[in-house]
């Protein structure tokens, strides 16, 4: 559910912010099954769709539970919010955009979801800032056990995020949720094996695991 210019997390391009409706998405199971959150007006918004997020979360359902997870480009935080509500111990939703990132701590009070963080940055630069520099700091960021990565097209952030990730940031054989556009010829990381695919439309999307 994302997208801006440059890093605009989430199909989150110029028009979002204006702090129109354009409706909600669903939580399709879990501890809020049925609730809808409110998502904003953006201009080119290519929400996960309902029958997608259905597929991918039955690939996740043995492994979600417990899980501390990343949505890289959050967006709506349709996947987020979905791995919270099926037993995710830890989830947190990256969002550039400040409309953006303000709608989703809104969603976060609405589910009084305290396990759930909202960080408002660039993908790359949190990436980088919480595992690379780490040594820098005192405390250490536990590393994801599930990510979710469909950042913008035509971007190379795929590649660009997953470089990163591949860097101290994925738990042992972390899953890794990958939706790109169809003819996309970015590298996945070597070490990173595939386990699901599908394609709908001009889209395809994967399921990998990471062996470090």
């Amino acid at each position: 559910m994302k997208q801006a210019k440059k890093h605009q997390n989430k199909k989150t391009p110029s028009g979002y912010g204006q702090g129109k409706s354009a409706g909600k998405i669903r939580i399709i199971s879990g501890k809020y099954k049925g609730r809808r959150l409110p998502v904003l007006m953006a201009e080119g918004l290519r929400p996960t769709t309902d029958r997608v997020k259905e597929t991918v979360f039955n690939w996740l359902m043995p492994y979600i539970a417990q899980a501390n997870c990343l949505d890289c480009f959050a967006g709506s935080g349709g996947l987020g919010f979905e791995a919270l509500s099926r037993g995710a111990e830890q989830v947190t939703l990256v969002e550039l955009n400040r409309a953006a990132a303000k709608q989703l701590l809104a969603n976060k009070q609405l589910l009084e979801a305290d396990n759930l963080t909202v960080v408002n940055r660039d993908v790359l630069a949190f990436i980088k800032e919480t595992f690379l520099n780490a040594e820098q700091t005192t405390s250490r960021q536990k590393p994801y056990d599930l990510v979710f990565l469909d950042p913008p097209f035509r971007q190379q952030l795929v590649e660009k995020t997953a470089q990163l990730l591949n860097n101290h940031s994925l738990a042992e054989q972390a899953l890794i949720y990958v939706e790109m556009e169809a003819e996309s010829t970015q590298e996945i990381p070597a070490n990173w094996q595939l386990l699901k695919e599908k394609t709908a439309g001009q889209v395809i999307y994967q399921l990998y695991q990471y062996n470090a």
